[in-house]
């Protein structure tokens, strides 16, 4: 009986050309070790849990405050980290009439919403002719843009409050609305170039042969392209001028006029010793929720935007 000799792995043995000499196989590679996938697991188990101690940070005041704007003033010492018996809505209705933040909230909206209006209007237009067309000094000019985000607002305090007095825009809405414009263009300007500069030019070409004007081709083929970069500065602008408490306390300081980060300064300070600590946690929760609201409705259209310049 025939035995057959079996060739050990990795060794060549030389067969006769008849074929009868046993078969040579070649060496089966060795097994990629495991070591960077098993630090690649480790590496991804700590930044997720870093990410989730973030979250837990950033997340837990905003319950509390949210808690606690629905809690009496003496249920909030004695058990700050218990759960109300029972839903005060008469703090959210103290808060938005005797504390005035209805009309807070009101000039806020006016403010807010003429300012942003504005910034991306006026932002957009300069970006796209800076990033689209060629003229002596457009280096200079969008460099200026740079560095009015680096010029701190405190500075230009004095100055600005002796300019709105004597242009009697002092204590007024629009004059607040102007300045919140210049002060958010800089930014605005410098994030829009750099998108507009992704967009395809074959675009507005083709919407200049067949007979577009500049002004056509801005508003009807380059803007609706810029629509993920205009709500990404958008809403970056929307929580700047919406927290915004320096610039009204210099320059706004009628109380009719006031707006939601005066109003709750003026809810804390009124306060004096009675202690309405539930009233004023209620008006803070009505100050915060447009901004999470914005931010939750747009989340992915702020982050499209920020992205979509990454890749040509």
């Amino acid at each position: 009986m025939k035995t057959t000799d079996t060739v050990p792995t990795g060794v060549e043995t030389p067969g006769s050309p008849g074929g009868s000499g046993p078969v040579v196989t070649k060496a089966a590679a060795p097994a990629p070790r495991r070591t960077a996938k098993a630090e690649g697991a480790a590496l991804n188990v700590f930044s997720h849990g870093v990410l989730i101690i973030w979250a837990i940070m950033v997340v837990m005041p905003l319950l509390w405050a949210v808690m606690t704007s629905f809690k009496t003033d003496r249920a909030i010492f004695t058990s700050p980290w218990s759960l109300p018996d029972r839903l005060h809505f008469e703090n959210w209705s103290r808060a938005w009439t005797e504390a005035h933040m209805s009309d807070y909230f009101l000039n806020t909206l006016l403010v807010v919403g003429g300012s942003l209006l504005g910034t991306l209007l006026l932002g957009s237009m300069a970006a796209y002719v800076l990033a689209r067309f060629e003229f002596p000094g457009n280096r200079f000019i969008y460099f200026l843009f740079i560095g009015g985000m680096s010029f701190p607002i405190i500075l230009a305090l004095v100055p600005l409050f002796y300019v709105m007095q004597n242009m009697a825009l002092l204590n007024t809405l629009h004059g607040l609305i102007l300045v919140y414009i210049a002060y958010s263009l800089p930014f605005t300007v410098f994030f829009l170039t750099a998108f507009f500069r992704t967009l395809p030019t074959s675009v507005a070409e083709a919407a200049f042969v067949d007979g577009a004007s500049h002004s056509r081709t801005f508003f009807q083929v380059m803007l609706p392209m810029a629509k993920p970069g205009l709500i990404s500065v958008g809403i970056f602008n929307f929580l700047g001028q919406w927290n915004q408490y320096l610039l009204p306390t210099v320059l706004n300081t009628e109380p009719e006029r006031k707006v939601l980060s005066q109003g709750l300064v003026q809810l804390a300070v009124s306060q004096g010793y009675k202690g309405d600590w539930s009233g004023l946690f209620a008006g803070l929760v009505m100050a915060m929720l447009p901004v999470l609201a914005a931010y939750i409705i747009f989340q992915r259209q702020v982050v499209a935007g920020l992205t979509a310049g990454a890749v040509k």
